[in-house]
């Protein structure tokens, strides 16, 4: 299998690099495996005080792999669908329940389902030309898994025209409504910034510490995932979603514009 997802260890920081320029870096079965198992290698390391998510190319992370998922057919579509639905709930909770803050390091573009990753972050540094949206509803679908980890952390304002509209907004917007942490001219110099001061911070305080901020998001994630999960796959098998998938891929308006 090729490496989409890229693990180094450079003293006390980990960093995960997402590889798969040709995509966009979209949430592929694969990406979303070699994503889960760097975060666990992680996790497993008590060497390790703060991770860094980060990417390579433009873009940070496009969202669902929508060849993927238009390939999906027959009767055991929906639960195909389902499972790697699932693969990318476990993703998002990882981030959330390992015992290291986890540093997103953007300096690109993030649409849809890698908002995800965005909000599960504890700290999120993006470059000002970075640009963010939520497309979901453009193709027939919703951000239904990626609201566990975006609506705790955009404003309810936010939330309800980003949403609903598909408009791109920039790092300054992200960071006024909660979505990122600092818009900054120096990804890099910012983030080693983060990472220096981190790992001034014991694994016991840096667990205990980041789990007072991340138990009500956790709580909240437990009670609703599944039926998020098995919403969002629903929504993915539907023929409205279908036509919206297709018409993406084929670059053309899809049939209800």
């Amino acid at each position: 299998m090729k490496t989409v997802v890229h693990y180094s260890v450079e003293g006390p920081v980990a960093r995960l690099t997402l590889d798969s320029p040709d995509n966009r870096n979209a949430l592929s079965k694969a990406l979303v495996s070699q994503l889960r198992q760097g975060l666990c290698d992680a996790s497993d390391d008590s060497a390790v005080r703060a991770v860094v998510l980060t990417h390579t190319g433009g873009t940070f992370c496009a969202g669902a792999d929508l060849s993927e998922s238009s390939a999906a057919s027959g009767g055991d579509a929906a639960e195909t669908v389902v499972e790697n639905a699932r693969q990318l709930t476990s993703v998002l909770r990882s981030i959330l329940e390992m015992p290291q803050p986890v540093i997103g390091a953007i300096d690109g573009h993030a649409r849809a389902g890698g908002l995800g990753l965005v909000g599960a972050c504890d700290i999120v540094v993006a470059g000002r030309n970075s640009t963010f949206a939520l497309t979901e509803a453009r193709i027939g679908v919703a951000p239904s898994i990626i609201s566990l980890t975006l609506l705790p952390k955009m404003s309810a304002r936010a939330a309800g025209r980003y949403f609903v509209t598909g408009e791109k907004f920039g790092a300054d917007e992200a960071a006024e409504i909660g979505l990122i942490t600092i818009a900054a001219d120096d990804v890099d110099g910012a983030v080693s910034e983060l990472t220096a001061e981190i790992a001034k911070g014991s694994p016991q305080g840096l667990a205990a510490s980041k789990a007072l901020t991340t138990a009500a998001i956790l709580n909240a994630f437990d009670d609703h995932a599944e039926a998020l999960t098995r919403q969002s796959a629903e929504l993915f098998v539907s023929d409205e979603a279908r036509e919206g998938m297709l018409s993406f891929l084929q670059k053309r308006p899809p049939n209800w514009r």
